[in-house]
């Protein structure tokens, strides 16, 4: 799966981001570039960033962090963050 940032009053999709990544920190940083690259081009409205990952093989604990930066960013423009986990097959 992937990021995909969309618009909830119309659903129209933003931005897709780490496609074809399903590893959760690789993900998260994909994120938080994307949006220090476009907080200043992006209207503040109601934004979903859904973000589709599978658990890491052999996972024990650490693994992806949201920084402040981005979810001061996240906050100014709306964007709810939805984590959407998937069986790894």
């Amino acid at each position: 799966m992937s990021i995909y940032i969309r618009r909830e009053s119309d659903n129209e999709r933003i931005a897709w981001i780490a496609r074809d990544e399903w590893e959760l920190p690789a993900q998260v940083e994909g994120l938080e570039k994307w949006l220090i690259e476009n907080e200043e081009k992006l209207p503040s409205a109601s934004y979903i960033a859904d973000i589709g990952f599978s658990m890491r093989e052999n996972a024990c604990g650490g693994g992806a962090i949201l920084s402040v930066r981005a979810m001061s960013i996240m906050s100014k423009l709306g964007i709810k963050l939805y984590l959407s986990e998937y069986p790894d097959e």
